[in-house]
C-alpha cells in the first residue's frame, strides 16, 4: 500500500511541489536556519497553546540589574544635556564618554567572567529604554555595541583567545567596536555585497602567514568615525585553490583593527541631524590573517548564518528599545501637556479630536510596552524568535512614528519651536534612521515576516520543502510519505475550525482558564489564528511560487501575524498585572484595533487576490459577514485619553522608566505644572462656577473679594499659573550660528 501511495500519490506531488512551491536561495536558507521559530509558529498552527505563553512569567530583574538602572543609569540620564549635544557639540562630551566606559554601558551583554556586566535582554532593554527617553545618541551609541556588533558574535561564535582578548576590552570601553555590514550596492540585500577578500600568502609581522586580502567600502557604519575595532562582513573568493577546490567561499566575518595599514575610516555621516557617530569606512587591499576571522578559519563562509542569528534576538531588543521609550514618553508628556493647556477656556484634551489623539498615543505605548517585555522574556529563555524579531523592529518603530506624529499635533507650536525645552523635535527627526537601519521597514514588512514566517512555522511546509528537494529522490519520497497524510489531517481540521470560527463569529472558540474578563480576547486571537492558517494554506496552494512576488499579498497577510503577536503580549502583560480593571480600557481600545486591522488586512487580501474566484471563496468560507469588529468608540477613546490626563496607577504602570527629567528641563516643567495643577484642580472649579476662568492677578484678587477662595488658595493659584507659564513656554534666541 505504501508503494502505491509513493508511486500515485506522493510521487506527482513531489513533483508539483518542486514546480509550484518557491524556490529558496541558500542566503535565504540560512536566514531561515538562523534563530529559530517560537510563539509565531504557535499563532501559525490554527488553534494556539495559550498556556505556553502565559506560563513564562513576567520578565524580572535582579536586584544587580535593578541597582545599575536606579544608579548608572539614571545618574547617565541627569548628566546629558541633549540640546548640547544635537545642536551645539554634535557629540556626546568626553565627561559622558568617560562615564560610560567607566560604567560598562559597552559590556551590558557581556559575561562578568570577562569584565562585563552579564546583564539579561531584559535588563539590557529597560537600560536603552530609559536612555532613550532622555537622548536618542547616547541611546544609540549605548545600544549597538551590545547588539549586532563584534561582542555579540565574539561570545556566540569567537575562539577562546578572542574572547580573553577581546570581551574584557569592549567591556570597559579599550575598544570601541562598530560592524561594517552594509555596502552601497547592496543596501538591505547584505548577500548582494560586492566587498571581496582573496585567499593569500603575505608577510606579517616577519613571518610569511596564511590571510585574506580584502577590499571594501561600507556606509551607514554606526560607531564608525570612533571605532577602534571593526567587524567586517566580507565574501571571500579561493581563486588559487589554497584552502581547496572551492573558489567561493561566501560570506565571512573578520574583526580588523582600525589602525590596520589599508583602511580608511571616512568622516561623518549627519543622520536626520541626530549626532550619534555614523560614518563610512574602506579597505584598500588590507591584509588579515586567518585568525583575525571570528571564530577562526573553521568559520569562513559561515559569516551570514552568524549574522542572522544575532540579528534573530537583537533585532528584537535594540530598536523596540528606542521606539517604546520614545511612546512612552510621548504618553506621559502629552497627556500632562493636554491637561495643562487651555484654549478656550478648556484644557485642550477635552477637545473630541485631541482626546482620539491622546487615546492613540496611550494605546500605541501599551502595545509596544506589552510586546517589548514579552519578546525580551523569551530572549531571557534562551529563544531566538527571528520573526518576531522582525515583528517588532518594523511594527515598533512604524508605531513611534505614529505616537510622535500625535503628539506633535497636540503640542502645536510647542513640539516645533525648537531649542532645549522642546522634548519631543528630536525624536520626531530621528523617527526615520530608526524606520530605515536594520532592514527597511517597506521590505521587512513586504517579504521577511510573511516570507519567513509562512514556511517556518508552519508545522510540515520546510520539511516537505527539503524532502522535495533532497538529491537522493528515494529518500525524498519516503520524507514526504511521512508528511503527507499529517499534513492533510492538518489542513482538515484548520478548515473545519477556521469555517466554524468565521462563521459564528468565535464565539464559540476557547479561551484558556483564569483569564477573567479577558476571555472574549482569547477566542478572537484563536478565530483569526485558525483563518490565517487556512487562508496561509489555500494562498501556498493556489499560487505557489508566485506567492513569493505577490509582495503585497504577503504583506498583508504578514500584518496579521504581526498583529496576532502583538495582542497576544498585550494579553499576556494585562494576565502578569493581575488584570487590573483600571487598564481595561487601554486593552480594550488596543485589542479593538489590531482585530480591525486585521479584518481590513484579510479583505484585502480576498480582494485584490490574483485568482478572483479563489479570492471570493476564501472570504464566504472565513468572513462571510465582512467587518465584524469595530474600532473603539468615541467613549472609550475619552475614558483612555483621561488615563493619561490624571495622575493614576495605570499611568504610572504605563510610562514606566521615563527619565522624570532634570530640574527647569522642558520634561520637568511639564510634569510639574501637571501635579500642581491636579492639585488646584477643585480650587479652579470653585472659580469657574463663579465666572472666573483665568489664573492671572485680577482674576485671583476678585475671586478673594467674593470668598470664592481662601488667601492659602489664592497662593496655590498662583504657583500653578507661574508653573503653566513656564510649561509652555518656548525657546528664542538672540541669535543663531
Amino acid at each position: 500500500m505504501s508503494h502505491l501511495r509513493q508511486k500515485w500519490i506522493t510521487a506527482p506531488l513531489l513533483n508539483w511541489i518542486n514546480k509550484v512551491l518557491p524556490p529558496i536561495s541558500d542566503t535565504e536558507r540560512e536566514a531561515m536556519e538562523a534563530g529559530e521559530v517560537w510563539w509565531d509558529a504557535q499563532l501559525l498552527s490554527g488553534k494556539p497553546d495559550w498556556r505556553q505563553l502565559l506560563e513564562m512569567g513576567p520578565p524580572e530583574l535582579t536586584e544587580a540589574e535593578q541597582a545599575f538602572i536606579d544608579g548608572p543609569v539614571e545618574e547617565l540620564c541627569r548628566m546629558v544635556d541633549d540640546w548640547k549635544i544635537t545642536h551645539e557639540d554634535y557629540d556626546i562630551p568626553p565627561e559622558v564618554w568617560d562615564f560610560l566606559k567607566k560604567n560598562r554601558f559597552f559590556g551590558i551583554i557581556i559575561p562578568t567572567a570577562y569584565g562585563g556586566l552579564g546583564f539579561s535582554p531584559t535588563a539590557h532593554a529597560q537600560i536603552v529604554t530609559k536612555i532613550s527617553t532622555r537622548s536618542t545618541t547616547v541611546g544609540v551609541t549605548v545600544m549597538v555595541p551590545n547588539s549586532l556588533g563584534p561582542g555579540e558574535l565574539l561570545m556566540a561564535h569567537g575562539t577562546e583567545e578572542q574572547k580573553n582578548y577581546y570581551l574584557p576590552r569592549l567591556a570597559d570601553g579599550r575598544e570601541i567596536p562598530c560592524f561594517g555590514l552594509t555596502s552601497p550596492e547592496a543596501g538591505s540585500d547584505a548577500a548582494s555585497m560586492v566587498d571581496r577578500g582573496v585567499v593569500c600568502y603575505e608577510e606579517y609581522n616577519g613571518e610569511r602567514t596564511l590571510g585574506m586580502r580584502v577590499n571594501w567600502h561600507k556606509r551607514y557604519i554606526t560607531l564608525g568615525p570612533v571605532s577602534t575595532i571593526l567587524g567586517l562582513a566580507f565574501k571571500l573568493y579561493d581563486p588559487d585553490h589554497i584552502l581547496g577546490k572551492e573558489e567561493e567561499l561566501g560570506i565571512t566575518v573578520a574583526l580588523v583593527p582600525t589602525d590596520t595599514p589599508g583602511v580608511t575610516i571616512g568622516q561623518r555621516h549627519l543622520p536626520a541631524m541626530q549626532a550619534f557617530q555614523n560614518g563610512p569606512n574602506w579597505g584598500k587591499d588590507v591584509f588579515i590573517p586567518m585568525e583575525w576571522i571570528i571564530g577562526g578559519q573553521e568559520n569562513i563562509g559561515h559569516g551570514w548564518h552568524m549574522l542572522m542569528s544575532a540579528l534573530a534576538a537583537g533585532r528584537g531588543i535594540s530598536l523596540p528599545s528606542l521606539s517604546t521609550g520614545g511612546a512612552k514618553m510621548a504618553a506621559r508628556t502629552t497627556g500632562a501637556y493636554a491637561a495643562i493647556r487651555e484654549q478656550f477656556g478648556i484644557p485642550i484634551g477635552k477637545f473630541e479630536g485631541v482626546q482620539r489623539r491622546l487615546a492613540e498615543i496611550a494605546s500605541i505605548a501599551y502595545v509596544l510596552d506589552s510586546a517589548h517585555k514579552t519578546t525580551t522574556r523569551a530572549l531571557d529563555q534562551g529563544r531566538k524568535p527571528a520573526v518576531v524579531s522582525a515583528i517588532m523592529k518594523a511594527h515598533a518603530t512604524n508605531g513611534l512614528r505614529q505616537a510622535v506624529n500625535d503628539a506633535m499635533d497636540i503640542h502645536a507650536g510647542k513640539a516645533i519651536m525648537d531649542g532645549p525645552l522642546n522634548y519631543l523635535g528630536n525624536v520626531y527627526r530621528a523617527v526615520p534612521v530608526a524606520i530605515t537601519v536594520e532592514g527597511a521597514n517597506i521590505l521587512t514588512r513586504s517579504l521577511m515576516i510573511f516570507g519567513q514566517g509562512a514556511i517556518r512555522c508552519h508545522p510540515y511546509l520546510l520539511q516537505e520543502m527539503e524532502a522535495a528537494t533532497n538529491p537522493d529522490r528515494e529518500e525524498g519520497l519516503q520524507q514526504l510519505d511521512a508528511l503527507v497524510p499529517k499534513h492533510i489531517l492538518f489542513q482538515m481540521k484548520t478548515f473545519c475550525r477556521a469555517v466554524f470560527h468565521g462563521w459564528t463569529g468565535g464565539l464559540f472558540a476557547s479561551s484558556p482558564k483564569g483569564v477573567g474578563n479577558a476571555a472574549k480576547y482569547y477566542r478572537q486571537m484563536n478565530r483569526y489564528s485558525a483563518v490565517l492558517t487556512l487562508v496561509t494554506e489555500i494562498s501556498l496552494m493556489a499560487l505557489g511560487g508566485e506567492l513569493k512576488r505577490k509582495e503585497l499579498i504577503s504583506s498583508r497577510l504578514g500584518d496579521v501575524l504581526s498583529e496576532l503577536y502583538l495582542m497576544s503580549a498585550m494579553l499576556k502583560r494585562y494576565y502578569d498585572d493581575g488584570s487590573p480593571d483600571d487598564d481595561r480600557p487601554l486593552l480594550e481600545f488596543a485589542m479593538r484595533a489590531g482585530m480591525h486591522n486585521i479584518e481590513v488586512s484579510l479583505l484585502e487580501v480576498f480582494h485584490n487576490f490574483p485568482m478572483r474566484f479563489v479570492g471570493q471563496l476564501m472570504q464566504f468560507l472565513t468572513m462571510p459577514w465582512g467587518h465584524s469588529i469595530r474600532t473603539a468608540s468615541d467613549r472609550q477613546a475619552r475614558v483612555c485619553a483621561e488615563l493619561i490626563m490624571e495622575p493614576s496607577k495605570t499611568r504610572d504602570r504605563l510610562t514606566a522608566g521615563v527619565f522624570s527629567g532634570n530640574e527647569g528641563d522642558g520634561i520637568d516643567l511639564v510634569e510639574q505644572a501637571f501635579l500642581l495643577s491636579q492639585d488646584t484642580a477643585v480650587i479652579r472649579a470653585k472659580m469657574k462656577k463663579g465666572g472666573l476662568r483665568a489664573l492671572d492677578e485680577e482674576t485671583i484678587a476678585t475671586a478673594l473679594a467674593q470668598n470664592l477662595i481662601s488667601e492659602d488658595e489664592a497662593e496655590k493659584i498662583r504657583r500653578t499659573a507661574a508653573a503653566v507659564d513656564r510649561a509652555i513656554q518656548v525657546d528664542h534666541f538672540d541669535k543663531l550660528k
